[in-house]
């Protein structure tokens, strides 16, 4: 065997042991985690309101100075959970918020069944996120809250802010869909494959899915999203966990990403095929066509101050969905803020941390 052929398989049966001690190493760690090490959302919050399954959530402030006057409520959508605005305590844009002396509220729907099959839009929007309004408003004396939706809470939020202009003092939106078809305009493969996949299906083909389950699977949508990005998913379980097997702060950072996704709610029924066929499918936000109630959701009549973060390389919700709000929204104060990122990757990746949240902070302190 020549000497270069010996060295080849020398080098191979070094990485070979390199390998054995690192899945050694992980398999050790692995044995002495428990799930308390793994726990997500911990930041210290009391339950002030609560209504049917829906929560609302008043975080203990973590310094004594207060930037902002006005409290901020964060509304999440149904498709995930509010728990990823807090994964965990150095990837959290809740505690930067906090830390920079914000009064942070947050709204949970819970878990809702089958028996919730009915709940559309007008439920979520009317009563539950417009009690959570009130109850602040109340406890603060105030007119007015700061509303922060993310993803379809930033519809929820968009609604609420057209339908209760003057109980909106300033408006935050994250990654949320505005023009649903402008998808077509990125021209990037990959972005916006709920868009596609539901200009696919026929309104009897999603009313059948509503039918037969009673809800919106959130087992269906854990797949779909996985199908975004096939390469990715395939890979994390086997080639991406060597990456971290053996380190204990990233394997900690990988398992509690795998249990927010594993913990997505199902969709209300009544409130999917409102998603799905009257948004997603025909585009009704933006046309000023969309109604709740029986009453026009006129961006229009949205004047009070606007703040649009999106996702540079976001393939959920494609920066020109959301951008499209500048020319429909009825501010004369309307500020875009795009972070590089995906549309999680704003909220935890390490490189976003204190971007968002000092961005939101400065943005309201000049409007408070």
């Amino acid at each position: 065997m020549s000497t270069k052929r010996k060295s080849s398989a020398a080098q191979a049966l070094a990485e070979l042991d390199d390998l054995n001690l690192k899945l050694a190493r992980g398999q050790r760690m692995l044995q002495r985690l428990k799930d308390e090490d793994v726990r997500i959302a911990t930041a210290d919050k009391e339950v002030v309101f609560r209504e049917d399954k829906t929560t609302l959530y008043r975080y203990k402030p973590v310094t004594d100075k207060r930037t902002v006057d006005v409290p901020v409520l964060v509304a999440y959508g149904q498709v995930g959970r509010y728990t990823m605005t807090d994964l965990q305590e150095d990837r959290s844009m809740l505690r930067n918020l906090l830390a920079l002396g914000v009064d942070v509220y947050a709204v949970d729907w819970g878990s809702p069944t089958r028996g919730d099959r009915w709940l559309t839009f007008e439920d979520y929007v009317d009563v539950y996120l417009a009690d959570c309004v009130e109850h602040i408003c109340r406890a603060h004396g105030a007119p007015a809250i700061n509303l922060l939706g993310i993803c379809e809470g930033g519809v929820f939020s968009l609604c609420y802010a057209a339908l209760y202009p003057k109980r909106v003092k300033n408006l935050v939106l994250t990654i949320t869909p505005i023009d649903f078809h402008q998808d077509q305009a990125e021209g990037r493969p990959g972005h916006g494959f709920i868009n596609l996949w539901t200009r696919s299906l026929a309104d009897e083909d999603i009313e059948r899915l509503i039918e037969a389950n009673g809800n919106l699977p959130g087992e269906l949508m854990s797949h779909v999203f996985s199908q975004m990005t096939p390469g990715a998913a395939m890979s994390k379980y086997n080639i991406g966990l060597l990456d971290t097997f053996d380190d204990e702060k990233k394997l900690l950072n990988f398992l509690r990403m795998e249990k927010w996704l594993a913990d997505r709610p199902h969709h209300p029924g009544e409130a999917a095929k409102q998603l799905l066929i009257n948004l997603y499918k025909n585009n009704e936000l933006v046309r000023g066509e969309f109604r709740l109630g029986g009453r026009a959701v006129d961006l229009a009549a949205i004047k009070a101050p606007v703040l649009n973060v999106y996702a540079k390389d976001d393939h959920i919700i494609p920066p020109k969905t959301t951008q499209a709000l500048r020319d429909v929204v009825g501010s004369k104060d309307y500020t875009e803020i795009g972070l590089d990122g995906g549309h999680v990757g704003v909220f935890v990746s390490g490189k976003s941390q204190g971007v968002l949240g000092m961005g939101i902070v400065d943005w309201l302190r000049r409007r408070d």
